[in-house]
C-alpha cells in the first residue's frame, strides 16, 4: 500500500491515523491527520 491509499483508508474509516506496510520500502509507515487539516507521514526503519 502506498501513502495515498493509506490516507484514503484512514478517511474511509474515520480515524486520525493509519498504520500500514509501505509497498515501496516494505517497512511500516504511519499516516496521520495534523491539527491544521493536512496529513503527515512517519516512516520507520
Amino acid at each position: 500500500m502506498d501513502s495515498e491509499e493509506a490516507v484514503l483508508q484512514m478517511n474511509m474509516l474515520g480515524h486520525n491515523f493509519f498504520i500500514f506496510e509501505d509497498a515501496d520500502t516494505t517497512g511500516t509507515s504511519i499516516v496521520y491527520r495534523r491539527k491544521d487539516g493536512k496529513y503527515g507521514l512517519i516512516e520507520t526503519d
